[in-house]
């Protein structure tokens, strides 16, 4: 690979710290790192190449970038690269940091089983568990970790009946002169709420000061083992307001020689507490390689259109998934003049765009035709929005990538002050540097938020790492609901997901109404898109989606 492919991101430094092929336990004794261990090591390998990604979310076919968008790799130039760098005299591991089995119809419609058959032709290494991978439930996950012929590892998710590990908690590779490279996995406690609560309500996630013991625990564990190289292979991100983020455990923990990290989708390469941090973005745009050359580790961000192998074994075996899910997807539904914003931020985490309006107003109107009556209003959490919709043709593919989950839609009573509750809660990131996913696209409502007022955070909600509004109204005034006013003694009709219902992301005061009155449900969340295309606007998206319609107010910023 020529210099003229680095990534403008490259950075350069020794595990080591330039102390000469010394053992890396007694280097980080040198730069006043403990590793639980006095155990003396030899020299690290000479040319040792970890070839990494991570959150693919079933981006697995090559895309090419176009003006407005990044292309991305098909997966099997991965299995590609790592042939290069084999022939180039390296020892390649190839690992994942999470967030492979969910994301488009290509995986969605098999529950990820397809994206390990992807990831065994290109000979992975070992994989991080990310928060998606529990999207599908538990047996799922458990069959494609059967599947895969590599481990799935996180040293932080602790089964609630057994008070032990859940998952493998690390992987230990020993190289053809001995050398032996440990990983241990994490993954983020955000996962409480960014899956179905069904889904993880047999799991603690850690955070906080039980998450930093567990890490330390891991490279003491490996170190104990001789393993000169330690890595932490996480899904963390650094997007969270609590200490459960990648920077947090590099900060406290000591002995980790490299942390490739997923979950907020950045574009990483560069040194927190003396240890290198990578990270590739997201959906392939990206791979990423550590090459390790005597002691010295270089971090490259490959960028999609700067390689072109490919492995023709793994590229079948992904081109016979793509017919067989286009041959589904490739129906078109409609059509739209306008481009239907589904960004993240700027975007639905941040605003109200026109793609959420139109997905709110999709979940009204289906409650509403299978109740026979006008449903008051509608809420998504922003997070449900995975992507933007184009000018032109839309498919069944293009909804299933808007809305990948598959949750039900129900209708949930809530009086005025529990929505008024959610709405704060929701909004919480507002005027904030880290958007959540919580932030609400609304129908049926309209209300104000003023970012110049502080968010006053009271008790976690249960099982979340979010925090309660403890004034809520201090930053949101609701003007209307349904055309009805606003009384916080009202009750109200509201479409949600199930996954709201059940007090995913920010919306545990849903959750609380759900279990007072079980809420009616109805198709699945990506149904309720295509009945109100095809039959609500007649398959063609109306003038009243140019923009935003003015629903969310946001002052103060």
């Amino acid at each position: 690979m020529s210099q003229n492919t680095l990534h403008p991101l490259v950075t350069r430094r020794t595990f080591v710290r330039g102390l000469g092929l010394m053992s890396a336990t007694a280097a980080l004794a040198a730069c006043g790192q403990t590793t639980g261990t006095d155990q003396t090591t030899k020299a690290l390998a000479p040319l040792l190449a970890i070839i990494h990604t991570n959150d693919t979310h079933g981006h697995d076919v090559a895309v090419e970038a176009t003006d407005d968008q990044p292309g991305n790799f098909s997966m099997a130039a991965v299995a590609a690269l790592k042939t290069e760098w084999e022939n180039k005299g390296y020892e390649v591991l190839l690992v994942d940091a999470g967030d492979a089995t969910q994301g488009t119809p290509l995986v969605d419609t098999v529950h990820g089983t397809n994206a390990m058959a992807f990831m065994n032709a290109c000979g992975y290494d070992v994989m991080a568990v990310g928060n998606h991978e529990f999207d599908w439930g538990v047996e799922a996950l458990a069959a494609n970790e059967e599947a895969a012929t590599f481990p799935f590892i996180t040293a932080s998710v602790i089964d609630k009946e057994t008070g032990t590990s859940h998952f493998a908690t690390n992987k230990v590779f020993e190289l053809s002169d001995g050398t032996k490279v440990g990983f241990f996995g994490l993954t983020t406690a955000s996962t409480t709420t960014t899956t179905s609560p069904k889904n993880v309500e047999g799991f603690t996630f850690l955070v906080g000061e039980a998450l930093v013991a567990r890490a330390q625990a891991q490279v003491d564990e490996l170190r104990e083992q001789g393993c000169e190289i330690v890595v932490c292979l996480c899904h963390l991100g650094n997007d969270e307001t609590y200490e459960a983020t990648s920077k947090y455990v590099l900060e406290n923990v000591t002995g980790i020689d490299l942390c490739i990290d997923g979950h907020d989708h950045r574009e990483v390469n560069e040194e927190v507490a003396g240890t290198l941090l990578v990270e590739t973005g997201c959906y392939l745009h990206n791979i990423g390689v550590v090459a390790i050359d005597e002691g010295v580790s270089t971090g490259e961000l490959v960028a999609a259109g700067t390689f072109d192998g490919i492995d023709t074994a793994a590229q079948a075996i992904i081109d016979d998934e793509d017919a067989r899910v286009s041959a589904q997807m490739n129906v078109v539904l409609g059509s739209t003049p306008y481009f239907l914003d589904g960004e993240r931020a700027p975007g639905v985490r941040t605003q109200e765009t026109n793609l959420g309006d139109f997905c709110a107003d999709a979940f009204r109107w289906t409650a509403s035709m299978e109740l026979g009556y006008e449903v008051d209003a509608a809420i998504l959490n922003s997070g449900a929005i995975r992507t933007s919709i184009e000018e032109g043709d839309i498919t069944l593919g293009v909804i299933k990538t808007v809305q990948p989950f598959g949750n039900d839609l129900a209708v949930v009573k809530v009086t005025g002050a529990q929505l008024l509750e959610v709405l704060e809660a929701g909004c919480q990131a507002i005027g904030g540097e880290k958007p959540i996913a919580g932030f609400p696209q609304v129908s049926g409502i309209s209300f104000t938020v003023d970012a110049s007022v502080p968010f006053e955070a009271g008790p976690t909600y249960p099982g979340s790492v979010y925090s309660s509004p403890a004034a809520p109204g201090a930053r949101v005034t609701i003007h209307d609901v349904g055309g009805r006013g606003f009384d916080l003694g009202e009750t109200y009709t509201v479409a949600a997901s199930s996954f709201l219902c059940l007090g995913g992301d920010t919306y545990y005061a849903f959750k609380e109404a759900a279990d007072a009155e079980q809420p009616q449900t109805f198709a699945f969340d990506y149904e309720a898109l295509v009945s109100y295309l095809v039959e609500g606007c007649d398959h063609e998206v109306p003038e009243q989606y140019e923009g935003p319609q003015g629903r969310i107010t946001i002052v103060g910023l």
